[in-house]
C-alpha cells in the first residue's frame, strides 16, 4: 500500500522493541515518541502493526484505517509466506528462525487479552469515527 500510493511507511515493530536480546518492549512514551515525530514529518503516511497501544495513540491523526482480519489460518501462511524484512531481521534464515514462535503467537490471537489481541483490535476498529475498512481476507490491490 505505501509502495502503490507513494505514502511513507512505518512498521511499527520498529519503534515497539529495544534493540536487545532477548527482545524487550520500549516504554510508550518513547515509541510515541518516534511516531509523532515520524507523523508530523510527513504529510502522507501509512503506519501498520498489531500494537493496539501504539495505534490508540495514532488514530486521532489517522484519516483512515485497514483492519486486517483475516482468519488465522490465512494470518500462518502469510507468516510462512512473507518476504525478508531487512529493516527487522539480518538474513532471511535469521528472520525464519523465529518462525516456530510466530505461528504459536499467531494461532494464539483469539485467545488473548493483551495489546496484540483480536479483542484489543476490534475495540480500535469500533471507536474510530473516520473512513475504516475490515478485509476478512487477502486482497492484493488495497
Amino acid at each position: 500500500m505505501a509502495k502503490k500510493y507513494q505514502l511513507a511507511h512505518l512498521d511499527l515493530d520498529t519503534v515497539a522493541w529495544q534493540p536487545i536480546m532477548p527482545p524487550e518492549r520500549k516504554a510508550i512514551e518513547e515509541s510515541e515518541n518516534q511516531i509523532i515525530e515520524f507523523i508530523e514529518s510527513r504529510p502522507n503516511w501509512v503506519i501498520e502493526g498489531c500494537y493496539s497501544d501504539l495505534l490508540k495513540l495514532v488514530m486521532p491523526k489517522a484519516s483512515e484505517i485497514i483492519f486486517l482480519n483475516l482468519p488465522i489460518s490465512e494470518c500462518i501462511d502469510n507468516a510462512r509466506n512473507r518476504p525478508w524484512e531487512p529493516h527487522k531481521y539480518e538474513s532471511k534464515a535469521a528472520q525464519d528462525a523465529n518462525l516456530d514462535m510466530l505461528i504459536s503467537w499467531i494461532t494464539d490471537y483469539n485467545n488473548r487479552t493483551d495489546t496484540f489481541s483480536k479483542v484489543a483490535h476490534e475495540k480500535l476498529y469500533r471507536d474510530f469515527n473516520g473512513k475504516k475498512t475490515e478485509l476478512v481476507a487477502n486482497v492484493s490491490d488495497v
